[in-house]
């Protein structure tokens, strides 16, 4: 019993590992997703959970806001056929010049992180 408890413990902070990896990366992510368009807070998410990222729109709202209020990204309201209207999301000069930063140290990292684990 002891063993499947260990097992168990392994698996959680493996899953909680990978969490914060991807919780780490996700502001660069939104990003690099709303770069050179308008995008809907739907469409984000979307994107995001396609490539794996898994995240819920209780993770993606505040971040957007986060940015927003950086500088980083920019918002106009677009009336819908199909109901209220939609806030979609553009990114600013800055956001584009943070981006770049953040895919350079990206990069370095992954770079580092191959070299240090033998997976060149």
């Amino acid at each position: 019993m002891a063993n499947n408890e260990n097992l168990a413990r392994e698996a959680l902070k493996t899953e909680n590992t990978k969490a914060q990896m991807r919780k780490g990366v996700l502001e660069m992510c939104i990003l690099g997703v709303i770069s050179g368009e308008e995008l809907y807070t739907s469409d984000i998410i979307k994107r995001l959970k396609e490539a794996d990222l898994l995240v819920v729109e209780g993770t993606v709202y505040p971040l957007l806001t986060r940015l927003k209020n950086g500088g980083l990204l920019e918002y106009k309201w677009i009336e819908s056929s199909t109901g209220p209207p939609r806030k979609y999301y553009k990114i600013t000069p800055e956001g584009e010049n943070l981006l770049n930063e953040l895919l350079e140290s990206w990069a370095q990292l992954v770079k580092a992180v191959s070299q240090t684990t033998n997976n060149q």
